[in-house]
């Protein structure tokens, strides 16, 4: 006879999350330790001027794109007193980056360049081609991960993802 632990369940969950699922705010320390150190006290969402901080299923903060973009103003670090969103450890706020999926318009022959247009970092440029309507394309290395280009995007075709770096 199999018993129901839920307690196990729950451990099953929060170590299948660490493979990066969330977005955590800018400078928090590595998942496991960031579930570890969170003490939940919601400071850091109350900071938030973008108000893109929200909770997850376990009450800690993530980052909701959908609501906008982060500046990386540093006020959630400023009141994180659990240590679990450091600056100090690192001088990027992390190392997420965007990617596009077939669900673009441009996929479907369809022009819009808003992703592009909110680009502060202009990571989003679009390359001509004859004949065909432009897709959109990404320097890594000038992409910051602030999400300015997900909320934006009509068909929801943007993704956050954690490069390899932050996963080592």
């Amino acid at each position: 006879m199999i018993h129901y632990n839920p307690q196990k369940r729950q451990l099953f969950r929060s170590l299948a999350n660490i493979e990066g699922t969330s977005v955590r705010p800018p400078w928090a320390v590595s998942e496991y330790e960031f579930v570890s150190k969170c003490s939940s006290c919601n400071k850091c969402l109350d900071v938030c001027n973008e108000s893109i901080i929200v909770l997850d299923s376990r009450l800690q903060p993530v980052i909701d794109f959908e609501k906008g973009e982060c500046t990386f103003c540093g006020d959630c670090a400023d009141v994180c007193e659990s240590g679990a969103i450091d600056p100090l450890l690192n001088s990027l706020p992390w190392s997420h980056k965007v990617s596009f999926s077939d669900k673009c318009l441009s996929d479907n022959n369809s022009y819009c360049r808003s992703c592009g247009e909110v680009c502060g970092q202009e990571a989003i440029f679009f390359k001509l081609e004859s004949g065909a309507i432009a897709r959109p394309q990404l320097d890594l290395n000038l992409c910051n991960g602030c999400g300015a280009c997900v909320s934006i995007c009509p068909t929801k075709a943007i993704e956050i993802f954690v490069t390899s770096e932050e996963v080592a």
